[in-house]
């Protein structure tokens, strides 16, 4: 990465432009041109550095539910149990973390009815049983901006 992907990256993250051609406005304000960062911001997302660009919205205002979901998972199933839960479109999140429940994520669906319908399709997907679904009783939103 060179300066100019640091400097998209960055500005990309907070107040993203709503306007037809974002990525014109964007281009305008670095001082480069549209084409040039959309290729870049593609680059950037073909190699894996961009994983998602999107809004974020408080799911309850949207008449949303959102979960915090977690599994143990055998190594060998690490992969499959990944691949398997980022095919459903309302997981934002997916870590993995040293621990017996060792997959963490994040599911966010029009219902709760919805979310466990869908961590019942990840359990006979992956064979993987030991999923624990743990809604919020509380929110707490952080803002996650990488200054690079």
């Amino acid at each position: 990465m060179d300066d100019l992907d640091k400097t998209i990256l960055n500005r990309i993250q907070t107040r993203f432009p709503l306007v037809p051609r974002p990525f014109e406005s964007i281009a305008r304000e670095l001082g480069t041109t549209e084409a040039e960062v959309l290729t870049r911001v593609t680059r950037l997302k073909n190699t894996g550095i961009i994983r998602r660009i999107g809004g974020n919205f408080v799911p309850g205002k949207v008449g949303f539910v959102s979960t915090l979901c977690t599994a143990q998972v055998p190594e060998e199933k690490v992969d499959l149990f990944a691949r398997t839960v980022n095919s459903f479109s309302g997981v934002t999140h997916n870590y993995l973390r040293e621990n017996s429940f060792n997959v963490w994520f994040t599911f966010i669906a029009p219902s709760m009815d919805v979310i466990r319908d869908n961590l019942a399709r990840i359990a006979e997907k992956t064979g993987v049983r030991r999923i624990l679904n743990l809604p919020a009783t509380h929110v707490f939103k952080i803002k996650a901006k990488f200054d690079l």
